[in-house]
């Protein structure tokens, strides 16, 4: 076995202990956070504001009084979980479009690559920041601009796909033999697909993290006193100098999570040999 051989070898046995172990972090995260809860996370008590960590605060509290390990673990669940919410809805809506748009072709195809176009002609942090602030702030009109903004890239990905993938013999004979275009693209396109789906999502993910914490930051997302963390680093921005954990821990927790799905894409581009070609 060659050197470089070696090499790789080791690198990928370290990526997926480095990713079993991040996994096992974050599953106990999810464990502790529904069975740590036993403070209410927006109840206040300006009396012990901004104390140290005690036995009944592991963290702290912030400048209401409020417990901050509460605020943080319930965060996680309020990030993650609006997160995924825009990351499904996008792919729900990108796969589909992608797909009838590379089997069709014509008029279909050609409209569907103008409002692309559209899109991606300035940034996501600016088209999202755009329409959040014409929608007006809120988590809810926030995640619809998300996804309005991340839908595209997987409509963009597949069609890729389908396109090199229809000019080959087997979806002629699947069209010979009289399958519909809902049973090609159901049998014999989805499935080359996913793994692309996957990778693209769970690179995704972190971005899309990262967009809500610095829109939330802003004031363009979460309203306080919801525990999100990008609005956690808003209302702890006056406190930074007396109380800078305040903003390190929201923001080592949002580190952490974007690492866990940067390693967990890079794993599985490699897992499924996914070209760099099909990545935005």
């Amino acid at each position: 076995m060659s050197v470089l051989a070696l090499s790789q070898k080791r690198i990928k046995k370290a990526k997926v202990w480095l990713i079993s172990i991040i996994l096992l972090i974050v599953l106990a995260a999810v464990a502790y956070t529904f069975l740590y809860l036993k403070h209410d996370a927006n109840m206040t008590d300006v009396g012990n504001r901004l104390a140290s960590p005690t036995q009944a605060h592991p963290l702290g509290t912030d400048h209401l009084g409020r417990d901050v390990l509460t605020r943080l673990l319930l965060g996680f669940r309020l990030t993650v979980g609006y997160s995924l919410i825009a990351l499904a809805a996008a792919v729900i809506i990108g796969v589909p479009f992608g797909l009838i748009a590379g089997l069709r072709g014509g008029w279909i195809d050609r409209l569907f690559m103008r409002i692309a176009d559209g899109f991606l002609a300035f940034p996501d942090t600016v088209i999202a920041i755009v329409l959040s602030g014409l929608l007006g702030p809120g988590i809810g009109n926030l995640l619809f601009a998300i996804v309005l903004v991340k839908w595209v890239n997987y409509a963009r990905m597949v069609r890729s796909t389908v396109l090199t993938e229809v000019r080959k013999d087997y979806v002629t004979i699947a069209r010979i033999n009289g399958l519909s275009t809902f049973t090609i693209m159901r049998k014999h396109l989805l499935p080359h697909i996913i793994g692309n789906v996957l990778v693209l999502a769970s690179l995704d993910f972190g971005k899309i993290i990262l967009l809500i914490s610095s829109l939330s930051y802003i004031g363009l997302g979460a309203q306080p006193p919801t525990p999100e963390w990008g609005a956690m680093l808003n209302e702890s921005r006056p406190y930074f100098q007396a109380n800078p954990e305040m903003m390190v821990y929201p923001g080592l927790a949002i580190v952490a999570v974007v690492l866990v799905a940067n390693v967990l894409g890079d794993y599985l581009r490699d897992k499924f040999d996914v070209k760099k070609e099909v990545q935005p």
